[in-house]
């Protein structure tokens, strides 16, 4: 549709209407512009402060090559590779002199501040040419919504400076542990990286694992705000202490790592255990003195390990191995440990594929009576023949059970088989031992109750056998467990005592029936001239208790007699009867009870 103009003067009302529009049609072309101004100002700022973080992610990469042992007289390809994928730069390249064009610039100075050389890339103007293309769609935009200009140009400062900060949080998250403000897991897998890229032939790379020991303890007596206190100024201290060169990090909870490129190995890792020593040392954190222990385990390029995964695996290996050994000192990766990692591997595997099978069994060591060598009861003890390995000892694959689950259902299969073998024999008692992981197990007490009732034994006939290391963990939940059996009526045996670290504090604790002497202070007997006067203190404790002895291990006459000259009750070992089928205790007890036998007796 035309609109007619009129043809003469609009009336003073109509004139300053049209003032008004004019007015507001001037302010909105001047809103329109300021919004286009604007908008391509915050444009151009997004872009700069977005070469900025780039040029600063540059200058870190450098640093972290630079750290590494990296030669920028001679830059490698995978330096620059390297630079290039952290920094996340175009087209990066390293050049003696300034190149012309529209590149962007960074020069690298050496130690004494002369320029060396001159890194650029490709400028990233990808928002401004977006934009530009948009701008007459923008400016319709921002004629129909000047309205709402204000509010827009408000609301988009805001996002910006909100958008600024999450980066900011993000860079921090991405690469920096929060409680201590070491390089985290991350930074730390990309430092690794940048030390194999950069260092040189001749030059070993090396990376350590450090555990804090006791960490937990402080953390239950103290309180977990004490404990993050604490970490803080072990990283602290490790920040200070490190070697020339050296760069650290916290790799995970209470666990950090020590990075460092040089040319003596050995050195390397004396710095590693000054490191340790250093850690040992008390710490004042919160107006207490508080003192824990480090443990550290390190592997080393190119001796242990060529590529990144090889050498935190190994660093690994190392430190778990040493924490097994010993804790507080420094344990370096040996090929042996890979061999021990694939044997556990190997035997998880195949435990598994035993139970399935019901390929273990059961042997049985005959109890005597320390007066006639009369037998009173046997210890069933597991056996596990592998069709390719042959005779694997209890001592390899228990532990491996006990780690991956398997224990419990392993050691229901002794439980229920020993005391269906004891209806063979109604004038014995049988011994069973009890791993930790049965005894933290709520459901052990209606299983053994459920099995004595399934094969009509009688608790009295039951004797459960049970290491320190059931009553180290929980003591308390160990103390509920141990008297629900005894409530059964079943007797408990304190096995291999006097080799733990607190078997008399246990006596007073725990209410035991029985105490197994350990064979290491049975074998010395009639050698050593002090052992028969520690074996009647151990006889004199137990009776000033009111326990029964049994003393493993016997080899020999002479250690019998001596053992029951001390006042030992029951004995077991070689010199008896070696474990064996259940067929064998058969034929023993039919010997036994042989009117030849007998004759002889």
């Amino acid at each position: 549709m035309r609109i007619a103009v009129p043809d003469r003067p609009a009336p003073p009302g109509r004139r300053t209407a049209a003032r008004l529009v004019a007015l507001f049609g001037a302010f909105v072309l001047s809103a329109a512009l300021f919004c286009a101004i604007a908008g391509a100002t915050m444009v151009r700022q997004a872009d700069e402060r977005h070469a900025s973080e780039r040029r600063v992610a540059l200058l870190s990469a450098i640093a972290d090559v630079r750290n590494a042992g990296a030669n920028f007289a001679a830059i490698e390809p995978r330096h620059l590779s390297y630079i290039e994928r952290v920094a996340g730069l175009k087209d990066l390249q390293f050049q003696a002199e300034p190149p012309t064009g529209s590149r962007e610039l960074q020069s690298l100075v050496d130690g004494n501040g002369r320029i060396i050389g001159w890194f650029s890339w490709l400028p990233d103007g990808s928002l401004s040419n977006a934009i530009s293309g948009l701008s007459p769609l923008l400016a319709l935009t921002g004629l129909c919504l000047i309205g709402f200009a204000g509010v827009a140009l408000w609301q988009v400062q805001r996002t910006l400076a909100s958008l600024t900060r999450s980066e900011q949080i993000a860079w921090t998250l991405a690469y920096e542990d929060m409680l201590t403000g070491l390089p985290n897991h991350r930074k730390i897998m990309e430092m690794v990286d940048a030390a194999l890229a950069a260092h040189a032939h001749g030059e070993a790379v090396t990376l350590a694992f450090i555990d804090v020991d006791g960490l937990q303890d402080v953390n239950d007596a103290l309180g977990q705000r004490f404990g993050d206190e604490l970490l803080i100024a072990l990283a602290f201290r490790l920040s200070d202490i490190l070697p020339p060169g050296a760069q650290c990090g916290r790799f995970d909870g209470d666990q950090f790592a020590v990075l460092s490129v040089a040319r003596d190995a050995d050195s390397a890792r004396s710095a590693i255990a000054a490191l340790i020593d250093s850690l040992g040392r008390p710490f004042w954190v919160n107006d207490q003195v508080v003192q824990v222990g480090a443990t550290a385990g390190l592997a080393q390029v190119p001796r242990d390990a060529l590529t990144r995964d090889e050498l935190i695996r190994r660093a690994d290996l190392a430190l778990r191995a040493g924490k097994r050994k010993r804790r507080g000192g420094l344990t370096q990766f040996e090929p042996a440990m890979d061999v021990e990692v694939d044997d556990r591997r190997f035997l998880e595997r195949e435990l598994k594929k035993a139970l399935t099978e019901q390929a273990f069994k059961i042997h049985y060591q005959p109890i005597v009576s320390a007066a006639g060598n009369r037998i009173v009861g046997a210890e069933a003890l597991l056996r596990w023949d592998h069709p390719v390995r042959g005779p694997i000892p209890p001592s390899d694959f228990v532990p491996v059970a006990e780690a991956c689950g398997l224990m419990g259902p392993l050691g229901e299969f002794v439980l229920r088989q020993a005391l269906s073998d004891a209806k063979r024999w109604p004038d014995l008692f049988i011994s069973i031992n009890l791993s930790p992981v049965q005894v933290r197990d709520p459901a052990m007490v209606d299983l053994v109750a459920e099995a004595m009732a399934q094969n009509q034994i009688p608790p009295s006939r039951v004797v459960l056998e049970v290491t320190e290391g059931v009553l180290i963990d929980d003591a308390e939940e160990a103390k509920l467990r141990l008297n629900a059996l005894q409530a059964l009526g079943v007797r408990l045996a304190l096995d291999d005592f006097g080799t733990g670290y607190s078997s008399l504090s246990y006596l007073q604790r725990f209410r035991f029936d029985k105490l197994k002497i350990d064979r290491s202070f049975v074998a010395p007997l009639g050698r050593n001239a002090n052992s028969q006067a520690v074996m009647q203190a151990i006889v004199a404790l137990g009776r000033a208790l009111g326990l029964s002895l049994l003393a493993e291990g016997v080899e020999t006459e002479e250690q019998r007699v001596l053992l029951r000259l001390a006042g030992c009750e029951e004995m077991q070992g070689f010199l008896f009867a070696r474990p064996a089928p259940r067929e064998a205790i058969d034929r023993l007890l039919a010997e036994a009870q042989s009117p030849a036998r007998a004759a002889v007796a």
